[in-house]
């Protein structure tokens, strides 16, 4: 990280192997629960995955008191939201998963909720950022908090948005050099080993199966269960837990150029086309034949990296460019 192009291609390689496991995730969803090793694999994936796109997302927000910032935002991240969001109500209509056709931009489908938030998080900046470190206290504060609303959930995104918000901030507060200091100190590699190593073990043994709603963010303590006081402090230390993740995943990046790091600047595309993919598979599969995948894990990771491959590609890029950058 020590040069710009080396810098780029470090969060270039986070960014790929980050949108690989979202797709690898949301495609071994529906199996999880008759497979203990793809739930325990689950269970570390959205435990840290979700938070390192978000930091990284806070890391490149530095410039959000530029002129023209807001504008950007809103055309590279509200406006295909918009069109996404339609998009996707027309698709569930045609394929048989909604039984009649409504549009409704208030309740983000599936993974466009990360747009959602991310459009909100570079607005909440404007308040935050000025308090520094204390707002990033104070955003963790919130996050705790809203999972006490009974009524939070999925609605704009609310949930998400300040459950979420603290990796945003955290990556916006960290300098180049602060950064730096944390994933390529002594022993790095080692360390980040064992963290996702340690991850696996401990969350293959003690996971509950009823506790993966805490992992997504989009709800209400009451919602999860039985609302306690206690919910607040466990927030709290999922909130450590996860930060000791991210880290540890970070220290395993390289910064060396990969053929997969042009992958890496195309994140969204991925992001936004891989849903239609997916679903599509969830369709055409019946249930009963599930359980051939769930078992066949080289094959699921292949799945996934053709996924990824074809819709990071220039070709992808290419073609659905004006519906995702709004650039003919």
């Amino acid at each position: 990280m020590a040069s710009t192009s080396k810098r780029s291609k470090y969060f270039d390689n986070a960014k790929f192997i980050l949108i690989f496991l979202v797709v690898f995730g949301h495609l071994i969803s529906p199996l999880k629960e008759k497979d203990g090793i793809l739930f325990t694999l689950y269970t570390v994936i959205f435990l840290f995955h979700m938070p390192a796109f978000i930091f990284i997302s806070g890391y490149f927000a530095k410039g959000f008191k530029k002129k023209g910032y807001f504008a950007k935002s809103v055309k590279k991240i509200l406006l295909p939201y918009v069109i996404f969001q339609i998009i996707y109500s027309i698709y569930y209509y045609l394929n048989g998963q909604e039984s009649h056709l409504e549009i409704n931009l208030l309740q983000p489908h599936w993974s466009l909720w990360f747009l959602l938030s991310l459009f909100c998080w570079n607005l909440l900046l404007y308040v935050f950022a000025r308090f520094k470190w204390m707002g990033f206290f104070w955003a963790v504060g919130l996050g705790i908090s809203i999972g006490f609303i009974d009524h939070v959930g999925s609605y704009l995104s609310i949930s998400r948005t300040f459950v979420f918000f603290p990796y945003f901030l955290l990556g916006y507060l960290l300098n180049g050099d602060q950064l730096k200091k944390a994933i390529r100190a002594k022993y790095s590699l080692p360390i980040g080993l064992v963290i996702i190593l340690g991850t696996l073990f401990f969350l293959g043994f003690k996971f509950p199966h009823d506790a993966v709603p805490w992992l997504l963010g989009d709800t209400s303590y009451a919602n999860m269960g039985q609302e306690e006081w206690s919910d607040g402090l466990f927030r709290g230390l999922q909130y450590i837990l996860t930060l000791i993740v991210v880290f540890g995943f970070l220290m395993l990046i390289p910064s060396n150029p990969l053929k997969v790091s042009e992958i890496g600047e195309r994140t969204l595309y991925v992001y936004l086309f891989h849903g239609f993919i997916i679903k599509s598979l969830q369709v055409v599969v019946p249930d009963e034949h599930l359980t051939t995948f769930s078992g066949n894990y080289l094959l699921l990771i292949i799945i996934s990296l053709i996924i990824c491959l074809f819709l990071g590609s220039y070709f992808t890029k290419k073609y659905t460019r004006p519906l995702v950058e709004l650039r003919i």
